[in-house]
């Protein structure tokens, strides 16, 4: 019980630490609504617990013994955080026209939740920092004498779930400003904020050596 009461705080310290996962869903959540938000949340649960299953099977560490292969992984994750933080830019600096005039608070509803649920899924299953965290984390909490694929995996998906907890309350906060959040100013300035922050994590994963 020590153990996992361990492996909890430092997970907990670990996921309320603002990142991709966390720019993504507050971006998200404006453009969707709280579904919308909780939807991205869940893709990246998804994407932890695929992660997890990879890291209990052994995969990831194929993964970062094949220089060729990580590299490709952090490169593609790197630019699709790039390409997501120059769509908020665009937003910022070119709002997108409805045809029919809205409210000031009127939501803005223009994304999908297939969308919404991908982008989530995506950036944190191509994030290269999970295939280096997770191997390195989870088999510190894993019991002495204890199979180790069904701990690493309980362990993995104990992180995804709170992970996808996290990132839920993170939306329904959110959301609960949506009106004032979405007035157009404040709008281009949070996609503003929202895009360079995920460009600039893009350039970092990019940058990084392992």
């Amino acid at each position: 019980m020590a153990i996992f009461l361990a492996f909890l705080g430092v997970s907990i310290v670990v996921i309320v630490t603002p990142g991709p996962d966390t720019a993504i869903t507050i971006r998200n959540t404006l453009l969707g609504g709280r579904s919308a938000g909780i939807l991205t949340a869940l893709g990246v649960g998804c994407g932890l617990t695929i992660w997890a299953l990879a890291t209990s099977a052994g995969l990831v560490a194929l993964l970062t013994a094949s220089e060729p292969l990580f590299l490709a992984v952090k490169y593609a994750g790197a630019a699709y955080l790039i390409y997501l933080g120059m769509q908020a830019l665009r937003e910022a600096i070119w709002p997108a026209q409805s045809q029919h005039a809205r409210s000031p608070t009127m939501p803005h509803m223009r994304l999908a939740p297939v969308a919404a649920f991908r982008q989530g899924f995506v950036s944190d299953l191509s994030n290269p920092k999970i295939a280096v965290f997770f191997p390195s984390l989870l088999p510190q909490f894993v019991p002495a004498g204890q199979p180790s694929f069904l701990s690493l995996l309980l362990l993995g998906i104990v992180f995804a779930l709170i992970t996808l907890a996290w990132l839920t309350i993170y939306a329904t906060i959110i959301a609960k400003a949506g009106d004032w959040l979405r007035r157009p100013n404040v709008r281009r300035a949070v996609e503003a904020v929202s895009g360079t922050l995920l460009i600039a994590l893009g350039i970092r994963i990019a940058a990084e050596q392992r």
